[in-house]
């Protein structure tokens, strides 16, 4: 379920792009009118504005965002505006140059966009960058990991609910082998998460559950503690449970010395027109704290705003 809120009379684009234009004129920038306009606009009528805007005023409305804003504040405004297949191509190709959570972030887009949408996002790549996703993936990963993150990239999952549970029992029982012997980038552990739609997955990890009396997370775990097991066990638990996966995400940006903002600012952003309020309720029933406190205490200013109004917060 979504969190953003679209006013019941919503003006006409034109209206929204003249105000917008006034927000960035005269003696400073008028923050407050960005958020109110942006943060309540789906993204059908986002992109309106966005191509209204170029078209009346002979700028992308993302260049006039970024001559007048600044830090987290500017990020989050700018990823929210981007139409969500280039703003996944964008996190993609950012998360190839970290050194830290890059993994992470490939296998978070892989893993909880659509068949469909992961090949809008791939499309992207190509125009924005002028390669392609799975050739960056490939470069920038090495091991293990490439060996994993490659097919989930380049995956088109079959989007049905149908599910065999002949063969999840026997894809099951071949999981626990190779975990108890510690294959765990064996070819068919890749080859199940990688390409199995997401309800013969759960279906799987149901049957891995009734055969074994333990999920499949908490054995990776216990077995073995490295960069790849880390990543298999958050593909697992992001194909079968992203809200789980999510909250997981913000728990960890918030409570660490210092608010993670990079991953605070991804999940919010892409995930406010999915399924945040699902994700809130999670962290709730996880942390006994409403997300929205925990983001006032961490943050400030227009950035917190801006994050709060994504949220559905009704004081933003």
């Amino acid at each position: 379920m979504a969190t953003i809120t679209v006013p019941d009379c919503v003006p006409s684009v034109q209206e929204d792009v003249e105000q917008l234009h006034k927000a960035f004129s005269g003696w400073g920038t008028n923050e407050d009118l960005i958020i109110n306009i942006l943060s309540h606009r789906n993204a059908a009528q986002r992109n309106a504005i966005r191509q209204a805007y170029a078209e009346t005023h002979g700028e992308d409305l993302l260049k006039a965002l970024d001559k007048e804003l600044t830090s987290d504040f500017e990020r989050a405004i700018l990823l929210w505006t981007l139409e969500s297949s280039e703003r996944d191509a964008y996190l993609a190709n950012e998360s190839t140059k970290r050194w830290t959570s890059s993994n992470q972030v490939l296998m978070e887009i892989a893993c909880t966009r659509s068949p469909k949408d992961l090949v809008l996002v791939r499309e992207a790549y190509h125009a924005r960058y002028k390669k392609s996703l799975e050739e960056d993936v490939a470069y920038h990963t090495k091991g293990d990991c490439r060996k994993l993150l490659v097919p989930l990239v380049t995956a088109y999952r079959y989007p049905g609910d149908e599910a065999n549970l002949v063969l999840a029992k026997t894809e099951a029982k071949l999981i626990h082998e190779k975990i108890h012997d510690k294959a765990f980038s064996d070819d068919d552990i890749i080859r199940i998460i990688s390409t199995r739609s997401k309800a013969q997955i759960n279906a799987t990890l149901n049957q891995y559950k009734n055969l074994f009396e333990n999920d499949v997370e908490k054995d990776l775990e216990a077995e073995c503690e490295n960069d790849f097991v880390a990543l298999l066990t958050s593909t697992i638990q992001c194909l079968a449970y992203p809200e789980k996966y999510f909250e997981k995400v913000l728990r960890d940006s918030i409570n660490k010395r210092g608010t993670e903002e990079w991953d605070l600012t991804r999940v919010v952003t892409t995930r406010a027109e999915v399924d945040l309020k699902i994700i809130k309720d999670e962290y709730q029933r996880r942390n006994s704290v409403p997300l929205d406190r925990a983001i006032v205490k961490d943050t400030g200013g227009d950035y917190e705003k801006m994050l709060l109004a994504l949220m559905g917060h009704e004081e933003a």
